[in-house]
């Protein structure tokens, strides 16, 4: 099972720049959110940080600039922006510390159970699957609500209603998700022996 094609070994593509600058983004919005506590600034960063995960990934493949370090530091990035908002969200007791665990405990599972075993046979990552990147879409456009619904207004109880329904919604789909990317590993450790196996996309 060889993970998604792609086009160009190049890394200043326009893709990966917009990668880098999302990567860049997650300190900001940590510095943002809890040492300015300017919410609607934060929110804009995390708004930023959604619509360029769908624009890279889009103009990776209408300008044929796949390549192989953004298919790793795209998921890496989506990993990051939802591990530092959750962090900074419990910091803030926007969210319990019982849902940092929750969706931290998915990629612990995936990365201590079948990514070593891939590895070693040459494989750094697994094809992306539709419900992973739908769980990072949910969580990604989640968040931003939750964060505007931390006031007493009726639009604040709207955002925040919202938003907790995206990140339900986004868990699940993103434990669901892990689980398959599990099942796909193990299927690949079964095919291939150890010294053999292409590299792939990075499941998300």
């Amino acid at each position: 099972m060889a993970g998604e094609p792609y086009d160009t070994e190049k890394v200043l593509t326009v893709p990966n720049i917009l990668s880098f600058i999302r990567l860049a983004g997650v300190p900001l919005f940590l510095w943002l959110l809890l040492e300015r506590q300017s919410d609607v600034w934060a929110v804009v960063v995390l708004a930023i940080g959604g619509a360029t995960d769908w624009l890279d990934g889009k103009l990776a493949r209408s300008w044929h600039q796949r390549s192989r370090l953004g298919q790793v530091l795209d998921p890496l990035a989506d990993r990051l922006y939802i591990l530092a908002t959750l962090i900074g969200f419990a910091m803030r007791e926007i969210v319990p510390w019982w849902l940092v665990v929750l969706l931290a405990a998915r990629d612990v599972l995936m990365f201590t159970t079948i990514w070593p075993s891939l590895r070693r046979r040459g494989f750094t990552s697994l094809p992306v699957h539709f419900l992973g990147k739908a769980a990072t879409f949910a969580l990604l456009y989640a968040f931003p609500l939750v964060l505007l619904g931390t006031g007493d207004d009726l639009w604040h109880t709207v955002a925040r209603v919202l938003g907790w329904a995206c990140v339900i919604w986004g868990a699940g789909l993103y434990w669901w998700s892990g689980l398959l990317y599990i099942g796909q590993g193990v299927d690949v450790i079964r095919r291939f022996p150890l010294e053999a196996g292409p590299a792939g996309d990075e499941g998300n």
